[in-house]
């Protein structure tokens, strides 16, 4: 069930964006101290991972709080069908979900049942700018620390104007 939860949260969370074959530029889409605002807490460590899979142009940090993924890539044009697919799994898990859309921006809390609360509670936001989709997503290491939406979503909205 564990690894369920952790599948469909990354469906949830892009997994359906190819990247656009240039260099990695997530990294570029907002600053540590921009994120460091949202989410209360210092970030560090916010670089590349090294791995050989080009899949999408991805950026990670870390905080006390929790962590920090921003993401970069071309998107599919299947319409989102396969988030709402990863999301329709999460709640059956009995996930609490919220999803709210903000013109080009999409943002959604995903809070999990008590048995998987371990994994962290998680808020993202996309921005859609054809052809490409930028995201930032929190998981936070508990409820207290996550991040709104309300909050978050600001950020993609500086985001649009990096990519």
């Amino acid at each position: 069930m564990k690894r369920q939860i952790v599948v469909a949260l990354a469906i949830v969370v892009g997994h359906a964006l190819i990247a656009n074959g240039e260099g990695n530029k997530a990294c570029a889409l907002a600053s540590p101290g921009e994120i460091e605002t949202v989410l209360g807490a210092e970030v560090t460590g916010l670089n590349s991972p090294a791995t050989g899979d080009a899949s999408a142009q991805i950026c990670l940090g870390n905080s006390s709080k929790g962590s920090v993924m921003l993401r970069l890539a071309k998107g599919k044009s299947e319409g989102g069908e396969a988030e709402r697919k990863g999301l329709e799994i999460v709640k059956k898990m009995g996930a609490q979900v919220d999803v709210k859309t903000f013109g080009p921006i999409t943002c959604s809390t995903v809070i999990p049942p008590k048995n998987l609360e371990q994994h962290g509670f998680n808020t993202t936001c996309a921005i859609s700018k054809s052809p490409q989709v930028a995201a930032i997503e929190i998981q936070a290491k508990t409820r207290a620390d996550m991040v709104p939406i309300e909050k978050l979503r600001p950020l993609p909205e500086k985001m649009a104007g990096r990519f």
